[in-house]
C-alpha cells in the first residue's frame, strides 16, 4: 500500500497532513506490445509527465496495473487506485466456478500490486448493474463483496480497498470499505449539488472520492465541457469531497473488443493534446484544498472551557493551525480551578475571558457578547478542529443558505479498551437531519450562527448550566421560522469519557437536560419524556435494532436511474427495550412470576428481550478494530442496558423536582369544585364583562400566575384547540379551553373550559399495570391478583387526587384573575 496513507474522518492523511485525492481515469486502451491494457512504456511516460504539469496526483485505472506502471508511477509521485477486473455483468453468483474464478483474480492482482509504495487502494469491484443486483438480491451481493475484501486483506493487510458505485445501486451497504467512491454523472448543477450532500450522508464518517464524473466534448463541446468540470469541481471540493477522478486523461478508449470513437471524454484528446477543460481542471488541481469561499466574513470561535486541563491544549494547537484567513478565537474560562487559566496563556492568538463559574449556557453568551464576526462558531474544550473546519461552515452558510450551520463530532482513535468501547456506546452527542442537508438538531460541540440572529434570539437559556443548550436553542431557531444547515466535512474530534463512572455522569446530565427542555418544549416529547425527533438521528445505536425492514425503490423493471434505499423511521418498538419503563414492567413480572402457576421464565420474558437486544446492539457496534473482542463486546453491551436507565432516572428525578417547586400560595376557592371518580373531567366557567376585557388580557394573567406558583404552562403552538395546558406532577394535565360570545358594544361574555386528562405517563403506566393484570388473571394465581391491586388501587388514587388538586387550582387562579378585571361569574345557559 502507499506509505503512511490512512483515512482519518471524513479525509485521507499521511501522517499529520491532510490529503486530497486529484485524480484522472486512465484506460481501458488496446493491448500494447507488452501484452497488457495499457499503451506503450514510452508513452505512459510522457503521459505521467503531462499529468504531473496538470496537478494530477492520483490514476484510476479499469484493469490491474502491472508491476513496471506502479514504478513508473512511483517515479513520477503518482498513486495508483488499482481496479480489478471481473464478471460483474453476468450472474455471478448461480456459478460457484465463476466465483472461484473472481476469487482467483483478486488474488493475482494482490499479489502482483502489493507492496508498492505507489499503490493507493485495491478497487474491489465497478458498477455492477442494478438488474444483476436485482436478480441476486443486494444483501447476498453485498455479502459477497465483502468477502472478496477480506480476501484483499489477508493477503495485503493494511490495504486500503473501495468498491465504485452508481447512483442506480446507491442502495448497496458498504460499510467494510475504507471510504466510498461513486460515480455520478449529473451535468444540473443543482441536482449534483443536492446529490452530492445525499453522498456524504451515505458515506458517513468515512472519506467520500468522487471516482468519476465527466462530459462528452462531442455533445457539450469543448467549452461546455470546461464549464461541466469548473462546476463539478468547485462544488466537490466545497462540500468536503476527499477526491475526484475526472473520466477521463484521453479520448482513447477500448473496450468490448473495439475504440470507442462517438465519446470523448477526456481533458486531452488521443493524441494529447490539451482541450480547454485541461486549464480549468489544472486550476483546482494546483490550488490548496479545499477553495476558499469568494467572501471570507470574520468567524468568532468561542470555546467554553471549566477545567479542561486533560484536552484544551490539544483543543488551542488545533485552532491555531485553521486554515482560514479571517478568524478569531475567543476562551470563556469559565472559572476553572485546574490548570485550564496557565494552558490558555500559552497561546496568545487568543482572546482570553475569565469570569466566576455561571455555567456553560452563560458562558456561551459571554462570548457571543464578545465577538467581532459576522459567524460565531462554538466548539468545545475537549474537542479538537480539522484545519478547513472553518472554511467548510463557510461554504455551509453559502450553500445552504441558511442562519446555522453545523457538522459531525467523531470520537479520535483511542489507545485503551474501555474509551473506545464508550465512543461507541449510544447517548453521545450527535445530529439529527431531516434531509441530507437540513438539520432539526446539530451537537453544541459543532454549530455556528448568524451572530445577528444568535443575539436577536436571546443567545443561550442561562438555566441550562450542562447540556441542553444545543438541544433548545435548535428548536427555538425553527420555532421562530429559521432552518438549520448542515455541512458533513466541517468535522470536529470530540473526546468522548475516559472511564465508565465519567460515561454514567454524562448520561446523568443528559438526563436532567432533558427534563429541563421537556418544560421548555413538551410538544417535542413523546410520553415517555424522550425527545421525538423529527428527522433521523446518525450515530445512535439504541435506534437500529427494531428499524423495520427497508425496501429498495427499482423503478418498472428495474430501469429507474436513481435506486435508493428507503429505511423506515425508528417507532418507540426500536428503543423500548432500553427504555426504564421497560425494565420496571419486566422486573414486576419476574417477582409475580413466581406466584403464578407458569413458572418464572414467562415472568423473565420481558427482561430477556432487554439483555438480548443489548448484546445484539453491541456486537453491531463499530467499535475500533484493535478491541474487538468479548471483552468489549461485554461491556458495550453492559454500557448499552444501563446507561439509558441512569438518565431516564436522573430525568424523572429532575422532572419531579421542578414539577414540585413551591411557588405563590394558592387561594383556596369559596365554592370548590367537585370532582367524582372519573379520571377524565371537564369543568365550565363563564364570566361577563361589560367593559370590552378581551380573552387574551385574562389568559395572559392566568398564566403568569400560574407560572408564580411553579406550575409547568405549556401555551399551544397555533396547531391545537386549546390554548394552554398546565402541569404540576407527573400524572395529570389540565386544559383550557376559551372562547368569547359578542354581545354588542362592550359586552362579551367568556366562557372557559377545564378539562382534566391523564398525562401520557401515566397511561402509560396503567396500560402496563393493566397487562400485568390481564396475565396473573390468565395464570389463575389469586396471590398475585391481590399483590396487583394494592398499586393499582393506590396509583388510581393518587391520580384521582391530583387532577382534584389541579382541578383547583386552575379555576382558583382563574378566578383570581377575573376579579382583578372585574368580571361576574355567570351559569351555564
Amino acid at each position: 500500500m502507499s506509505a503512511g496513507i490512512r483515512t482519518s474522518g471524513k479525509f485521507f492523511v499521511m501522517g499529520e497532513e491532510k490529503i486530497y485525492l486529484r485524480g484522472v481515469s486512465y484506460g481501458p486502451f488496446k493491448e500494447a506490445s507488452h501484452g497488457r491494457q495499457f499503451p506503450e512504456k514510452e508513452q505512459v511516460v510522457r503521459d505521467f509527465a503531462l499529468m504531473r504539469e496538470l496537478g494530477v496526483n492520483c490514476l484510476r485505472t479499469y484493469t490491474s496495473p502491472p508491476a513496471w506502471l506502479l514504478e513508473l508511477a512511483e517515479e513520477w509521485n503518482l498513486w495508483v487506485m488499482a481496479g480489478i477486473p471481473w464478471a460483474e455483468h453476468v450472474t455471478f453468483l448461480d456459478s460457484k466456478t465463476v466465483q472461484n474464478e473472481i476469487r482467483i483474480a483478486v488474488t493475482a492482482v494482490v499479489e502482483e500490486c502489493k507492496g508498492y509504495n505507489s499503490l493507493f487502494c485495491y478497487m474491489v469491484g465497478n458498477e455492477i448493474p442494478p438488474d444483476i443486483i436485482r436478480w441476486h438480491g443486494a444483501n447476498k451481493v453485498q455479502k459477497f463483496l465483502r468477502g472478496l475484501t477480506e480476501l484483499i486483506r489477508a493477503r495485503d493487510p493494511g490495504a486500503l480497498v473501495s468498491y465504485a458505485s452508481f447512483p442506480s445501486t446507491e442502495y448497496l451497504e458498504l460499510d467494510f470499505v475504507d471510504f466510498y467512491c461513486f460515480n455520478v454523472y449529473l451535468h444540473r448543477q443543482e441536482v449534483f449539488q443536492k446529490y452530492l450532500g445525499r453522498l456524504q450522508n451515505l458515506a458517513g464518517t468515512k472519506p467520500l472520492v468522487l471516482s468519476e464524473f465527466g462530459a462528452d466534448s462531442i455533445r457539450e463541446g469543448e467549452e461546455g465541457q470546461a464549464k461541466i468540470l469548473n462546476q463539478k469541481l468547485k462544488t466537490s471540493f466545497e462540500m468536503g469531497a476527499a477526491g475526484t477522478v475526472v473520466f477521463a486523461w484521453t479520448d482513447e478508449w477500448f473496450t468490448g473488443g473495439h475504440a470507442i470513437t462517438d465519446w470523448a471524454f477526456g481533458v486531452v484528446s488521443a493524441e494529447r493534446k490539451p482541450k480547454p477543460a485541461f486549464d480549468v481542471v489544472k486550476h483546482y488541481y494546483q490550488e490548496p484544498l479545499p477553495p476558499l469561499p469568494a467572501e471570507c466574513p470574520k468567524v468568532s470561535v468561542v470555546v467554553c472551557a471549566y477545567n479542561a486541563d486533560r484536552t484544551i491544549d490539544t483543543c488551542l494547537a488545533a485552532l491555531e493551525t485553521v486554515r482560514y484567513p479571517n478568524y478569531e478565537v475567543i476562551v470563556v474560562n469559565d472559572g476553572s480551578n485546574d490548570g485550564t487559566l496557565e494552558i490558555c496563556r500559552k497561546y496568545p492568538y487568543i482572546r482570553l475571558i475569565c469570569q466566576e463559574n455561571k455555567g456553560l449556557s452563560v458562558a456561551r453568551n459571554v462570548g457571543l457578547a464578545a465577538a467581532k464576526g459576522e459567524i460565531v462558531a462554538y466548539t468545545d474544550a475537549d474537542c479538537y478542529v480539522d484545519p478547513d473546519w472553518i472554511t467548510y461552515l463557510v461554504h455551509g452558510f453559502r450553500i445552504t443558505g441558511e442562519v446555522a450551520v453545523g457538522g459531525p463530532n467523531l470520537p479520535p482513535p483511542e489507545n485503551s479498551l474501555v474509551p473506545s468501547a464508550v465512543a461507541v456506546s449510544p447517548g453521545g452527542p450527535t445530529h439529527v437531519l431531516i434531509d441530507d442537508q437540513e438539520a432539526e438538531h446539530i451537537a453544541g460541540c459543532n454549530m455556528a450562527f448568524k451572530a445577528d440572529v444568535l443575539r436577536d434570539l436571546g443567545g443561550f437559556d442561562a438555566q441550562y448550566r450542562a447540556a441542553g443548550d444545543d438541544v433548545d436553542i435548535c428548536w427555538r431557531l425553527q420555532d421562530a421560522g429559521h432552518s438549520i444547515g448542515f455541512s458533513p466535512a466541517a468535522q470536529v474530534w470530540h473526546f468522548r469519557r475516559n472511564t465508565v463512572k465519567d460515561y454514567f455522569n454524562q448520561q446523568r446530565g443528559y438526563g436532567k437536560a432533558e427534563a429541563m427542555v421537556f418544560y421548555k418544549h413538551p410538544q417535542r416529547f413523546n410520553l415517555l419524556g424522550q425527545a421525538r425527533w423529527l428527522g433521523r438521528i446518525y450515530g445512535d445505536l439504541s435506534t437500529s435494532l427494531v428499524p423495520g425492514k427497508p425496501f429498495i425503490y427499482s423503478g418498472v423493471f428495474g430501469m429507474a436511474p436513481f435506486q435508493s434505499l428507503y429505511q423506515q423511521p425508528a417507532s418507540l418498538w426500536a428503543y423500548l427495550p432500553q427504555t426504564l419503563e421497560w425494565n420496571v414492567f419486566g422486573l414486576t413480572m419476574l417477582l409475580l412470576a413466581p406466584l403464578a402457576n407458569d413458572g418464572l421464565l414467562l415472568g423473565a420474558i420481558a427482561l430477556l428481550i432487554t439483555v438480548g437486544s443489548s448484546v445484539l446492539l453491541a456486537w453491531r457496534a463499530p467499535v475500533d478494530s484493535r478491541f474487538t473482542g468479548l471483552r468489549s463486546r461485554l461491556l458495550i453491551s453492559y454500557l448499552i442496558l444501563v446507561g439509558p436507565l441512569v438518565r431516564s432516572i436522573e430525568r424523572y428525578k429532575w422532572r419531579s423536582k421542578l414539577l414540585g417547586a413551591k411557588g405563590a400560595p394558592e387561594r383556596p376557592l369559596e365554592k370548590p369544585l367537585k370532582s367524582k371518580f372519573p379520571l377524565q373531567r371537564t369543568y365550565r366557567l363563564n364570566f361577563w364583562s361589560d367593559q370590552g376585557i378581551e380573552r387574551n388580557i385574562i389568559l395572559q394573567d392566568v398564566i403568569h400566575q400560574l407560572q408564580e406558583r411553579k406550575y409547568f404552562v405549556n401555551i399551544q403552538n397555533g396547531w391545537e384547540r386549546w390554548d394552554i395546558r398546565v402541569q404540576q406532577g407527573l400524572w395529570a394535565w389540565c386544559y383550557l379551553y376559551s372562547a368569547t360570545e359578542i354581545h354588542g358594544g362592550y359586552e362579551r361574555l367568556h366562557r372557559l373550559k377545564l378539562k382534566l386528562k391523564l398525562s401520557g405517563l401515566a397511561k402509560t403506566i396503567l396500560t402496563m399495570w393493566a397487562t400485568l393484570f390481564l396475565i396473573v388473571l390468565i395464570c389463575k394465581s389469586l396471590m398475585a391478583v391481590l399483590v396487583m391491586l394494592i398499586p393499582g388501587a393506590a396509583f388510581l388514587w393518587t391520580c384521582r387526587t391530583q387532577m382534584k388538586r389541579m382541578a383547583r387550582s386552575v379555576a382558583s387562579v382563574v378566578t383570581t384573575a377575573t376579579e382583578k378585571f372585574a368580571l361576574v361569574p355567570t351559569p351555564s345557559r
